[in-house]
């Protein structure tokens, strides 16, 4: 018995009032942003322009503060002039977007200090009315309707009809073992959704074989093979969709599209168009997230211990041949599932070094080939003549690596240390570990997308 804070969410069918209401509150959201933006933008800058004369710092303008509480004191100052039709939505509202402020200056002054580890975030930008619609609700009447499993209570919109039961969801709060702490409605291709954060006490079952170990190497050609054999198709669902998205992609370019630059306001045809166009990308979306979740779900019940790869997806997708083939198994959303699936069931999860050569390793006897090409799809180990597929050579290899070591102690989601350095020289035979190379007198080169795609395909 674990408490997690888990989601649920559900498609909701308002009227045409409540839908107004819904795009008011959001776009509610929006304007609080926008303005709070707007106060420390101008801020910053007046300083700036200050610091720019020589003066001392205790002679500039004093600074504002970002942080959430400080920014709803300065809207509740400001409202009656800036918007005097603010009572006409929830203060949640304006709460929310003045909170997702908050966290997107922190992100960007913790990316500029170097504390925030990815990519270096741009300092926030406005938000435009083509923004993704969404508001968040912390405080209020909102919740399951307890009478009635089709419908939700939302703050000053009152009570929206769902598409689906919420009877999951209604179950643990008449139990006593789920307490919803916020709802978020957004407007997604087409449709308008809530989704209920809730802190809920899960009893997940166990695994079947809590001894075994399975390596799961992920590719384009099968969505992944297991080191037990078994492998699992890639459905490929943009394929199937392709010829639809392809005519309704000529049929919007025929069609009037908007123009900023020349003040031209797109048609109705090509709004519908655009509409048809989302929801074939919404409906490729579920039904390529459905089967990764039955995948994680299956591997995580019958395996105590899972071992992935640390892959480059974005080195990957930048070869412009295999770029949708890549985004469409979305092997970075397997990893996220399988790991926060495996946290809830006590299943240990090892991630291999991202420059372990899996595909190179003979899984018989572990000498490692100079070069594989990607075209070669069956394994031949020059040394003991075995010869096998090398997405289940790659996929044992895997499987091995733990079965080598010694496990860490704590369950849950782990990665095996050290990460290792990239920068360092390999080795020509494997160390049986997830961060061991071998020895080579020569210095690595550095990798490129074609690389890693003949490491993990």
């Amino acid at each position: 018995m674990s408490t997690v804070l888990q989601a649920y969410r559900f498609a909701l069918a308002p009227n045409p009032g409540q839908e107004s209401a819904l795009r008011s509150h959001c776009g509610a959201q929006r304007f609080a942003y926008n303005w709070g933006l707007g106060l420390i933008k101008a801020n910053l800058d007046q300083r700036k322009a200050e610091a720019s004369y020589d003066l001392d710092d205790d002679e500039l303008t004093p600074s504002v503060s970002w942080s959430a509480y400080s920014l709803r004191k300065d809207w509740n100052q400001a409202k009656h002039t800036v918007a005097p039709w603010w009572n006409e939505n929830s203060k949640e509202a304006y709460s929310s977007g003045l909170a997702n402020l908050a966290t997107a200056l922190k992100n960007w002054s913790d990316s500029k200090k170097g504390m925030r580890q990815g990519r270096k975030l741009g300092f926030p930008r406005f938000k435009g009315r083509r923004e993704g619609l969404s508001c968040r609700f912390t405080t209020g009447s909102f919740g399951l309707i307890e009478t009635d499993r089709r419908h939700v209570k939302l703050p000053r919109i009152g009570v929206v009809r769902t598409h689906e039961s919420t009877r999951k969801l209604a179950r643990h709060v008449e139990r006593g073992t789920g307490r919803i702490s916020s709802a978020t409605v957004s407007y997604r291709s087409g449709r308008w959704f809530v989704s209920f954060s809730v802190e809920i006490e899960r009893a997940d079952p166990v695994p079947v074989r809590p001894e075994a170990v399975v390596g799961v190497d992920l590719g384009i050609k099968s969505l992944a093979v297991l080191s037990t054999g078994e492998v699992i198709a890639n459905p490929r669902h943009p394929e199937v969709a392709q010829r639809e998205l392809r005519r309704l992609q000529r049929q919007a370019a025929r069609r009037t599209s908007p123009d900023r630059r020349a003040g031209r306001e797109p048609s109705n045809r090509w709004r519908k168009t655009q509409a048809r166009i989302a929801k074939l990308h919404a409906r490729v979306a579920s039904a390529r997230r459905d089967g990764l979740h039955k995948l994680s779900t299956r591997l995580v019940r019958s395996c105590g211990v899972i071992v992935l790869e640390d892959l480059n997806v974005s080195g990957m997708i930048k070869n412009r041949r295999l770029a949708r083939h890549v985004a469409d198994v979305g092997m970075a959303e397997l990893r996220r599932q399988i790991e926060y699936k495996a946290s809830w069931s006590g299943v240990c999860v090892h991630i291999a070094d991202r420059w372990y050569p899996s595909s190179k390793t003979c899984s018989d006897c572990g000498v490692v080939k100079a070069k594989l090409r990607l075209s070669e799809r069956v394994f031949t180990c020059s040394s003991c003549g075995m010869s096998m597929d090398r997405d289940l050579n790659a996929a044992r290899n895997l499987a091995k690596l733990v079965e080598a070591t010694t496990s860490s102690p704590s369950c849950g989601v782990t990665v095996n240390e050290p990460d290792g350095n990239p920068h360092k020289t390999c080795t020509m035979r494997a160390a049986g570990i997830a961060t061991g190379r071998p020895t080579r007198s020569t210095p690595r080169r550095k990798a490129t997308a074609r690389d890693t795609l003949s490491h993990v395909s």
